[in-house]
C-alpha cells in the first residue's frame, strides 16, 4: 500500500489528469494499492478566491471554505473516473466521506483524526482511492480547509494513520538547494533530513507544506519528492544523512516575498504592553517572526514580521491592544523579502553566519533584520534584492 500525492500542475488538465492515471496504473500492476490524494486543477484555488472577492471584500472564512473545498472534489472525480475508464478499480472520497476532522480553524484548520477504516474496507473492492486534499471538516460537519499546501498535510496524515510511505509529485523533480526558476543550476538533493525540509518549507521554499514534513517526521514516514510527468530519480527525506554522504554546511537557501514589516515607534505600556500585545496576536493564530525590541532615551522601539495575508488581523489586534496604553505608530513596509540559509551541518561548523552575512555585504545589500536557529539563519532584505541576495548566498555555499 502507498499514499501518492499530486499537486494543482500535474492536474491542471484533463491530458494531464489521464497521463497520471497511466502512471497511478503501473503502480497498480506492479501489486501495490494506491491512496491518491489531489488538489486543485491548475489555478483553480485562487479563481475561486477571486470569484469570492468580486461578492465581498472579506468573506466569510467558513464560506470560503464551502467555496474552496469544491476545487479538490472535481479533481478527486475525474481522476477516479479516468481510473476507471483504464479498467483500473476506483472511488474518490472527499474530507466528509472519510471523516477526516480538524479543528475549527477555518481556512487554516489542523487535522485531528482520520476514518482510516473507511479506506481499509474499500481497499478490498477498489485497487485506488482518490482523495481530495486540502480539506476537512469539524466535529459539527463545518468544512474547514488546511491553508495554501494542505494537500501535502492530507497525504502525509493519511500515510501515517495507514502506516505507509508518501510519495509527493508535483512540477519539479526533487528538493533543490534553492528555487531552480531562480538558479537554473542549482544542485538536486537525493537525500534531506526532516529537519532542513521543515525550515525549507517554513520559509518559503515551496516543495512540499511544512506541516507535512511535521507529520512525517512525528510518525516516521517515508517520504519521497518527484516529477509526475519525469521518470528522473527525485529526494528522499530521511532522519539523518547516510554515512558515506558528505555532510554540506549549508542544504539550501530559499527567500519569501510575502512578508510585511511592521514597527511601532514609539510604543508605550512598557513590557507589558508587549506582553498584552503578543498574547493576542498568537489567540489570533498570528505567527510572527524577526522580532526586535530595542529601547533608545527611554522609547521602546518593536518591529517584527508577518505572511502578507495577516497583515489586516495585525492592525486591529494593535489597535485595539495599544489604545489601552497611550499613544503609539504602527509603521508598514511591504518591501521586503526573507533570505534563509538553512543546513544541519551549522550546528558544527562555525563562521556559517560570518560567510553569510559577509557575501551579502559585499554586494552592499542592506540587512534589515534577522534570526537564526541551530540550522537556520534568516535576513530581511529589500525586495528587490532578493533574488539576488539567493544567488549571492548560493554562490557562497556552493549549492549550484
Amino acid at each position: 500500500m502507498i499514499v501518492q500525492k499530486y499537486g494543482g500542475s500535474s492536474v491542471a488538465t484533463p491530458e494531464k489528469i489521464k497521463k497520471i492515471a497511466e502512471k497511478i496504473k503501473k503502480t497498480v500492476e506492479s501489486g501495490e494499492k494506491v491512496c491518491v490524494v489531489v488538489s486543485a486543477m491548475g489555478k483553480t484555488t485562487d479563481e475561486l478566491i477571486a470569484l469570492a472577492k468580486k461578492v465581498s471584500d472579506s468573506p466569510k472564512p467558513r464560506e470560503l471554505d464551502m467555496l474552496l473545498s469544491t476545487g479538490e472534489q472535481v479533481t478527486a472525480a475525474l481522476l477516479s473516473i479516468a481510473l476507471n475508464e483504464l479498467g483500473v478499480p476506483s472511488v474518490s472520497f472527499n474530507a466528509f466521506q472519510l471523516e477526516m476532522t480538524t479543528t475549527s480553524d477555518f481556512n487554516n484548520a489542523r487535522i485531528i483524526d482520520i476514518n482510516a477504516e473507511r479506506l481499509l474496507d474499500e481497499f478490498q473492492t477498489n485497487d485506488v482511492i482518490v482523495v481530495t486534499g486540502f480539506q476537512g471538516i469539524t466535529s459539527l460537519k463545518d468544512i474547514t480547509t488546511l491553508g495554501r499546501g494542505g494537500s501535502d498535510t492530507s497525504a502525509v496524515a493519511i500515510a501515517a494513520k495507514l502506516n505507509t510511505k508518501c510519495e509527493i509529485y508535483s512540477d519539479v523533480a526533487g528538493v533543490f538547494a534553492c528555487d531552480p526558476k531562480v538558479i537554473p543550476s542549482a544542485k538536486k538533493h537525493e537525500y534531506i533530513t526532516y529537519e532542513e525540509l521543515m525550515e525549507l518549507a517554513s520559509m518559503g521554499a515551496k516543495v512540499v507544506h511544512s506541516r507535512a514534513v511535521e507529520i512525517a517526521k512525528k510518525f516516521k514516514v517515508e517520504l519521497y519528492c518527484a516529477s509526475t510527468f519525469s521518470d528522473e530519480g527525485g529526494t528522499f527525506v530521511v532522519d539523518s544523512l547516510p554515512e558515506w554522504l558528505e555532510q554540506p554546511v549549508v542544504m539550501g537557501v530559499t527567500m519569501d516575498k510575502n512578508q510585511r514589516k511592521f514597527t511601532i515607534s514609539p510604543m508605550s505600556g512598557g513590557q507589558r504592553a508587549q506582553v498584552h500585545l503578543f498574547e493576542m496576536l498568537a489567540s489570533n493564530n498570528i505567527n510572527l517572526d524577526m522580532i526586535s525590541i530595542v529601547k533608545d532615551n527611554g522609547d521602546t522601539y518593536l518591529t517584527f514580521t508577518v505572511v502578507e495575508g495577516a497583515s489586516e488581523r495585525v492592525r486591529e489586534v494593535v489597535e485595539e491592544v495599544l489604545s489601552q496604553y497611550g499613544e503609539h505608530r504602527l509603521i508598514e513596509d511591504d518591501e521586503v523579502a526573507k533570505v534563509t540559509a538553512v543546513g544541519v551541518g551549522m550546528e558544527s561548523s562555525p563562521g556559517v553566519a560570518a560567510r553569510f552575512f559577509a557575501a551579502l555585504d559585499k554586494e552592499g545589500i542592506s540587512l534589515l533584520g534577522t534570526s537564526t536557529s541551530e540550522i537556520k539563519i534568516s535576513t530581511l532584505v529589500p525586495k528587490y534584492d532578493a533574488e539576488k541576495a539567493v544567488r549571492v548566498v548560493a554562490r557562497e555555499f556552493s549549492l549550484a
